[in-house]
């Protein structure tokens, strides 16, 4: 059986006071009251009720409800320049980004809070900002940078006497502990924070530490340990109603269940996490879910939901690929640079400041039309300064711009499932001793990878050289079956070796055509590929007689045609103005010509050879 791995669950410090999600719903409903009444004497005792209404609200997983609150709550805090009440809403807010993988987000909101703690020597906030600091580097996979930071906000937790901090900031290091490996100190850390929720009576904290113990003892393969642990998560999760903790709880019973090969018992407590992860749109979590229940399903004899469950997890599987990793480094990147410039930028203008104030004070007894002048040649120097920075800046966030979208473009040239079709196709030609078939479509795909990889090195390549990619790409498609009829036609004024163009931009569109376009009881699929050369364009038009985009708008997969179109559209903004050549993308459905299928209209960026 394939070995799989549990997703860890966050416990981000929050600031809150509970003891349990029923008793979250009581406050909250008791809270809600006192603001209808409006029982306050001022405003700071509104801004306090406002945040309390969103702590209760984020642990039982609302965070759209909490982040409204939030936000309310620190617009009157800034408003009566609470700098403490401050400091809270923006770390809350934080949290709320934070939970949802809102890296940057949480970062800048983070920052903001440690900045104010710092300023008016708030420990106990310093300390949260710390921690949860550490959680997103332990998310970005920086596990040494984030347990330093979670080992200083515990010293600060101990130093002041926080048992409930303590709790949580111990938690966070147990899940750093196992993401390295050190078990025994995970088990060792966790259960320590175990006491301590317990001592407390926190059976939020208390529900969360007892899946990470539980899941200490999953990768120690200690599975009746385990089950241990997790039964008594789930009992108390259910009395407090804690849906995330729950569904981490169910998946760590199913999958120690799994372990133990007792696959029936294992059944229907994954389908319960499946639920409450769908409900709480847990994506990753259900990808993970996913992936066990297909092997529960083999493992029972169900082949048919083994099967299903298995595309599920694929398809969540490459949608979290394609949209998170590249773009949140990125992201990340240009935040870091923004702020060190902008820090910067405003040390040099403290300096100007205080320079024009000196220059003042020394020439106090001089002509005053002197005075003004240097005045004026300072201040034009900051204005300069601040334009030349921010071109800097507008440069750098460009680059970064152009550096994401040629990344996701390399992840988007070939997609996993065509190379995983295609050697599944020629593993079952060798087994049916088909050497000759074999032979040549071997040769077939081996040839257009080197191709693809060839033009993925070059900006540009030549025409023929992309054309002939494509003409490979679609014989190694029919050459099991004859599924298609393609056609590949040139206009007589177009020489395909005198024009350089960018990789790569007409092979999604043929890819999305091959995998998207006809369905399964159509006999006779057609996709026809023209280039022309008008007004100086060279324009590439791509038509199928499939069911229409139209159509294809109501499928599931659709997503992942519209992301490719997406990426071509960022290429072709930023060759056009590297070129200096038109280049833009229309996709039409034939039926507003009466006709059937798609039409792709490309209008390519080009070079000419120089001779």
């Amino acid at each position: 059986m394939k070995p799989f791995l549990a997703p860890l669950i966050t416990l981000v410090l929050c600031l809150s006071c509970s003891t349990g999600i029923l008793s979250q719903s009581k406050a909250i409903d008791s809270l809600k009251k006192v603001l209808a009444n409006k029982t306050f004497d001022n405003k700071k005792s509104i801004s306090s009720t406002l945040r309390t209404l969103g702590v209760a609200y984020f642990e039982i997983g609302e965070f759209t409800q909490a982040l409204s609150y939030y936000e309310k709550a620190l617009k009157i805090s800034k408003e009566t320049n609470d700098e403490a009440s401050t400091s809270r809403c923006l770390m809350n807010i934080g949290n709320v980004h934070l939970s949802n993988g809102n890296y940057p987000v949480a970062i800048d909101y983070l920052n903001q809070s440690l900045k104010i703690s710092e300023r008016i020597n708030d420990t106990l906030m310093i300390s949260f900002s710390l921690n949860n600091l550490g959680l997103i580097y332990r998310n970005l996979e920086n596990f040494e940078k984030a347990i330093s930071f979670s080992e200083k906000a515990l010293e600060i937790q101990k130093n002041i006497g926080n048992k409930k901090g303590m709790a949580e900031t111990l938690n966070s290091l147990g899940l750093l502990y196992i993401k390295i490996k050190d078990y025994e100190k995970a088990k060792k850390t966790l259960k320590e924070a175990l006491t301590i929720s317990q001592n407390i009576n926190s059976e939020y904290i208390e529900g969360f530490t007892l899946n990470n113990i539980g899941y200490v003892y999953l990768n120690l393969k200690d599975y009746d340990k385990s089950l241990e642990y997790y039964i008594k998560a789930k009992k108390i999760n259910l009395d407090i109603n804690g849906k995330r903790a729950l569904t981490v709880s169910y998946y760590g019973l199913a999958k120690a269940l799994t372990h133990k090969k007792e696959f029936n018992k294992a059944l229907p407590i994954a389908l319960k996490s499946l639920q409450f992860s769908q409900e709480l749109n847990m994506l990753g979590f259900e990808k993970d879910i996913q992936e066990l229940l297909s092997i529960i399903y083999q493992n029972t004899g169900n082949y048919k939901e083994a099967l299903t469950s298995y595309k599920q997890y694929r398809t969540l599987n490459d949608s979290l690929f394609n949209k998170k990793n590249t773009e949140k480094i990125a992201q990340l990147e240009a935040e870091y640079k923004y702020q060190q410039a902008l820090d910067s930028a405003s040390i040099r203008e403290l300096k100007l400041t205080e320079q024009v104030s000196a220059t003042s004070r020394d020439l106090a007894k001089s002509k005053q039309n002197y005075l003004w002048a240097i005045i004026g040649v300072l201040l034009i120097s900051i204005i300069l300064g601040s334009t030349i920075f921010f071109q800097k800046f507008k440069t750098i966030k460009a680059k970064n711009y152009t550096i994401a979208t040629e990344q996701k473009l390399l992840r988007s040239q070939m997609t996993p499932h065509f190379i995983f079709n295609s050697l599944s196709v020629l593993q079952g030609m060798i087994l049916n001793k088909e050497e000759k078939k074999s032979v040549s479509y071997l040769s077939k795909f081996s040839k257009l990878m080197r191709i693809t990889l060839e033009n993925s090195r070059d900006k540009l390549v030549l025409l023929s050289q992309e054309l002939l990619a494509i003409e490979n790409y679609l014989s190694l498609q029919n050459l099991e079956n004859d599924a298609y009829q393609s056609k590949i036609t040139v206009d007589d004024s177009i020489d395909s070796d005198k024009y350089l163009v960018p990789p790569m931009l007409m092979q999604p569109f043929v890819e999305n055509a091959v995998e998207h376009a006809f369905n399964n009881e159509q006999s006779i699929k057609t996709i026809d590929i023209h280039l022309n050369y008008s007004n100086k364009n060279l324009i590439c038009t791509i038509t199928d007689n499939g069911i229409g985009i139209n159509a294809q708008k109501g499928i599931k997969n659709a997503n992942k045609t519209s992301l490719s179109t997406a990426i071509t559209s960022e290429r072709l903004k930023i060759l056009s103005k590297d070129l200096k050549v038109n280049g833009w993308v229309t996709i039409e459905d034939r039926h507003k010509y009466n006709a059937q299928g798609t039409l792709v209209t490309l209008v390519i960026p080009y070079k000419l050879v120089e001779t």
